[in-house]
Formats: structure tokens, sequence, C-alpha cells
């Protein structure tokens, strides 16, 4: 429900450069206000103010408004008139489609010795046998009633037949507020039912749908499904019958609409995605199952897959889950199903060896084959990460690295072989250099 703040009659200044005080004219329809509140105390120079198509029930705190010339109160929840006796200056009064059952309140206007027209078409009272009679005869200033001019000769009728009208309007005012209380009652009875209902609907809230998949919480999570499926066709339901039940003409019944509407844009809000988080051990990754919108552009979707968690803003709208382990963004992918609309994001982690959705080689080569590669092989797979291998002049230390891990030992000088004498078929040749 909408309340009059500064800031929303800021907004609608703008034609007066956003300036309240000096501001001639408002138009605050079509906002929901239910009260009229710090208008007078704010805008008291105003002499135009458009308040149609609001939820308010009362005229209120408008009788500072001296300069006030036009009052638009159209399609509201007013049942009297009441509290205009300081506009001194009102000229024009539109109080169409409201819930005026109580005739007789327009006297409080013969206070304004300006009023000139007069609208009133739309109210209950307006239904009451000699209605115009009436008001022509009570309010002899004002010239125009309901969009038709006030004859000279209409008003003299008026005038001669006033006592018999009036005593006419009171009898039908007396039978209108009689059912308006019936109907005050009935109104009650259905918002307390509505409370109640709503609270049991807060409770079966407060138990989360939605959970994190695992092997054993597989049936919890259908069972869960099916009884989120059963609320929201139940909801369905609700609201066929709510706009297909008949309806009294009454301020209650605005309002109930109102809030009927109101809920139904809370649950858009709040609908949240049904999800499920599986571990795929066999991959070593995490899959997300995000049931997004069938038929929703994928435009619309946005992923950020971080090392601890993933979020997925939908219509701008984040779901953000934490990991239960690191993964690898780089490595994450995400696509959509053609069949159900839903998002799959298959999230790698980081520890362990990542072997993706591509089935493993039936070549016969073994594991501990495979990592005996010759060294060359290994050596060319490196020198791709080189800028320009063909010219550089220091050491590869990168294939110093990837070769076999040999401990560095210090390289001690051969010990000095003497000949021995005793060997017999040893010969000495003078000719030849010793070893060392």
């Amino acid at each position: 429900m909408g309340r009059i703040t500064e800031d929303l009659i800021r907004r609608n200044a703008e034609h007066n450069d956003c300036i309240i005080f000096s501001l001639e004219e408002l138009s605050l329809h079509q906002q929901e206000i239910e009260r009229l509140e710090h208008i007078d105390k704010w805008c008291r120079d105003l002499k135009i103010l458009y308040l149609q198509n609001n939820l308010i029930g009362k005229i209120e705190n408008v009788s500072k408004l001296k300069k006030l010339e036009y009052l638009n109160l159209a399609l509201n929840n007013i049942e009297k008139i009441e509290n205009l006796e300081g506009c001194e200056g009102l000229t024009k009064l539109d109080l169409t489609v409201n819930f005026i059952g109580e005739l007789s309140s327009i006297k409080t206007l013969q206070h304004n010795i300006h009023l000139k027209e007069l609208f009133l078409m739309g109210n209950p009272c307006a239904d009451f046998d000699g209605y115009r009679q009436f008001v022509v005869a009570t309010l002899q200033r004002l010239k125009w009633l309901d969009g038709k001019e006030i004859e000279r000769s209409e008003r003299i009728q008026a005038l001669q037949n006033f006592p018999v009208i009036e005593q006419q309007i009171r009898e039908q005012e007396k039978a209108y507020c009689l059912r308006r209380a019936k109907d005050k009652e009935e109104a009650l009875k259905n918002l307390r039912k509505e409370d109640k209902n709503e609270a049991e609907e807060r409770s079966y809230e407060g138990q989360s749908p939605f959970s994190v998949e695992s092997k054993d919480h597989v049936q919890a999570l259908e069972v869960q499904e099916g009884e989120c499926n059963q609320k929201k066709f139940k909801d369905s339901e609700d609201d066929f019958e709510f706009w297909n039940k008949p309806s009294l003409f009454t301020p209650e019944s605005r309002l109930e609409t109102l809030r009927h509407m109101e809920k139904q844009r809370k649950d858009q809000e709040k609908l949240r995605l049904d999800f499920s988080l599986k571990d795929d051990e066999k991959h070593n990754q995490f899959i997300l199952d995000l049931a997004v919108y069938r038929y929703m552009d994928t435009s619309l979707i946005n992923v950020d897959v971080q090392p601890t968690y993933v979020r997925v803003t939908v219509k701008g709208k984040p779901f953000q889950l934490v990991l239960p382990a690191e993964v690898k963004p780089d490595s994450s992918s995400a696509k959509r199903s053609q069949t159900t609309g839903h998002l799959v994001i298959c999230m790698p982690k980081v520890d362990g060896i990542i072997t993706g959705w591509r089935p493993t080689s039936k070549s016969g080569k073994s594991t501990v084959d495979s990592r005996r590669e010759p060294t060359n092989q290994r050596s060319k797979q490196i020198e791709k990460l080189e800028v320009d291998p063909s010219k550089r002049s220091i050491p590869d230390v990168a294939n110093i690295v990837q070769e076999k891990k040999h401990r560095l030992q210090r390289v001690r000088a051969e010990p000095k072989i003497i000949p021995s004498e005793e060997n017999p078929d040893f010969e000495d040749n003078p000719e030849v250099p010793p070893l060392i």
C-alpha cells in the first residue's frame, strides 16, 4: 500500500524543478494511497490536486489549502463528504465512483461559496429517488451537477419539493446504512478467515522445499517437489475462484481485490527456482541443474562460476549457491536443455583427475605406460609455451625439469690406476702417455 511521502511529491513535481513549497499542481493518481496526509503542510499553494484511482477512505488534511480550486478524488473509497470547509477557493469537486451513501453530507459544501461544479455519479447516493433535486436545492450556488447544467426552473422546482424530497432521502439513507453495516460485518469475517489462511501458508513456507541432492535425499526431494507442485496447483485454483465469484460494490471488496493482486505480485517475486546439485564422483565434478523457465530467452540468464560458489542471474534476480568443494571456473560449462529449458552447469573439482564427459580410450596403454612417454614428446609439449624456441639463447630449463629426476652428484676424480708388476700380461710401453 502506498503513502504520501516527500520523495513521492518531489518525483511528481518535475515541472516545478522538484520544489514543493511553491507547487501549484500535483498529480498523485494510481499510487494505491490509503490516507490523505501531509499535503496541507508541504504544498499550501496548490491550486489543482489529482488523487483519482487510489484507496483513500476519508477526506482529511486539506483544510489549509486555501488556494485549492480543483480537487479530483474519483475512484476512491470515500463514504462521506467532510473536512472541505477550509478550501475557500474550491470551484470544482470530482467524487465520481466512490461509496458515498450519506447524501445529506453534501450540506458541508454550503460553506464553499465558490463551488460551481460537482460530480457524484457512480456513488450509491446517485441511485436514490430525488437525488438530483436534493443536491440542487441544498447547494443553491452550484451551476453544474454530474456534467449537466442546472437550469433555473429546475432549481425552483427542487426548492418547492424540498421537504418531501428530504424525507425520502433520509429514509433511503437509513436503509442503506443498515445494508452497509451487514456488508462490513461480512467483510470483517472474510478478512479474519483470510488472515488465518495466510498464517497457515507462512508456516508452510517456513519449511524450505529445496535441498541439495545427494544419494540419501533423492526421495525426500521428490516428495518436496510434489508438495510444491500441489501448492502451485491449489494457488491457481484459488485465483480462478477469486476472479469468478460475485463481489459487492464496497470499499472492502476493492481492498480485497488489491490485497489479492498484491499477494500474487509478491508470490511472483518470491518464486524460487527448483534446483539439484549432484556430486558426480565418476567424472570428479559437480553438476547443478537449475529449473529455468522453459521459454525464457537465454540472453536473460547470466552464469558466474567461482572457485567456492556459483551465481546465476535470471531476469536480474540472483541465485547463488555455495559449493561443498573448490572447483575450476575456467573448465566449467553451462548448457540448456532443448526439451525442458533447464540450465545444467558442470563444474570440475580442483583436486583429482578430471576426465570430463568423453569416454575413456580403450587403447592397450596402461596408466603406468602413459607416464613413460619419451622425453622428447614431453619437451615438445612444453616448448609450445615458449615465445620463440628457435631463438632462445639460454639453457632449456623446462627440459631439464622434465627429465628423470637424478640426484646431482659431485664429480669425483677417479683414482689413478697403477698397474701391478706381478701381472704376467702387463707390458709397459714407454711411448704411451699416462692416463692422467
